[in-house]
């Protein structure tokens, strides 16, 4: 596993925690920091960071663009996935979009339903096409 995908990952985990936890994402890297011997790479920081940053925006593509799934009915950790795969594909130019969304359907696959990694897939891709006229 890529340093980007363990980086993926562990923002995941950061973001789900804040989410269940009730918590900003950011106290919750610091809690990590100081509580364990947790190293967090800068690129997990960016990735929470990115993805709090944009996330009404995100929200409403997700929203608007997955047939049939309302955020409240989505698996949270699909939803989380997908958070992370949208700032990349959307707002991250330094990650190419192809690999945005295939390590989301890679995350989708080791954490989430046999289903989640299709739908992932799916979703993200549809915003991959849409992307020009979404950010325009």
């Amino acid at each position: 596993m890529s340093a980007r995908s363990k980086a993926r990952r562990r923002a995941l985990d950061i973001l789900f925690e804040s989410t269940q936890r009730e918590m900003p994402a950011l106290e919750v890297i610091r809690a990590r920091r100081e509580k364990t011997d947790m190293v967090i790479a800068d690129y997990t920081v960016d990735v929470v960071e990115g993805v709090q940053e944009h996330q009404e925006q995100i929200d409403e593509f997700l929203s608007t663009y997955s047939q049939g799934w309302t955020l409240d009915r989505m698996p949270a950790v699909d939803l989380m996935i997908l958070r992370i795969g949208s700032w990349e594909l959307l707002y991250n130019d330094d990650v190419p979009d192809g690999v945005a969304v295939s390590e989301a359907v890679e995350l989708a696959k080791m954490l989430s339903t046999d289903e989640s990694p299709k739908f992932v897939n799916g979703l993200l891709g549809r915003l991959q096409q849409l992307k020009p006229t979404l950010l325009a």
